[in-house]
């Protein structure tokens, strides 16, 4: 029966407590949109809330009066072609295509402050992305994350009675010899590899001259 028809489920996205809509100027050719073009900011055309709705027919912008909740103005957003355009000029300023049975115009829309532009903007980046998702889940699931190295996990722990060895660079072993010096010692030999030198120890003394025949 029709009176147990469900009703089509929304889930609110982002809600803008305050944002102020301008009246802006056509686009030059070959430019962005710049929000000190529309006159006094201070003065904009309307004032109000904005939400971002999802239903199962896909994702409005309206902008809505706070106490009432007449609607002033929607946009229906749609990834492929998105209806929201950032300024050059600013962070907190956009322009909004909105549609009334068939008709188009371009509005510009300001927050008070740069969270509430930031929010904005991750709300509509959130449902882009499960867009994506949804019309293509064959390539999202094939994908691999960049933050997980690609192919099978190597097992590097040692097994019992496993052991590892690690070489220093730039150790000298403890068995290499020391060079030894090509110069004569202080004795006036020379310092080859052969006596006492050799060993490191030191060089052997040569006998003392034997002694003068006593006179008698």
């Amino acid at each position: 029966m029709d009176e147990f028809k469900e009703e089509e489920i929304e889930s609110i996205l982002y809600i803008g407590r305050e944002v102020s809509v301008y009246k802006i100027p056509p686009l030059k050719a070959n430019e962005g949109h710049r929000a000190q073009e529309w006159g006094d900011l201070g003065n904009p055309l309307w004032k109000g809330r904005l939400r971002i709705i999802e239903r199962s027919s896909g994702v409005a912008i309206q902008f809505e009066d706070p106490t009432t909740g007449d609607l002033f103005a929607k946009a229906d957003y749609d990834p492929a072609k998105p209806s929201v355009e950032a300024v050059l000029d600013s962070s907190r300023y956009f322009v909004v295509r909105v549609e009334d049975n068939g008709r188009r115009a371009y509005i510009g829309m300001g927050f008070l402050e740069r969270t509430d532009s930031f929010d904005f903007n991750v709300a509509l980046q959130d449902y882009t992305k499960r867009w994506r998702a949804m019309k293509n889940p064959e390539a999202q699931a094939d994908q691999p994350s960049p933050h997980v190295p690609a192919g099978p996990k190597k097992d590097y722990t040692l097994k019992e009675g496993q052991t590892f060895s690690i070489s220093i660079p730039g150790r000298a072993k403890a068995s290499s010899p020391l060079p030894s010096s090509s110069g004569p010692n202080l004795l006036g030999g020379s310092s080859g590899k052969s006596g006492a030198s050799a060993g490191g120890g030191i060089p052997a003394l040569l006998p003392p001259p034997p002694s003068a025949p006593r006179r008698r």
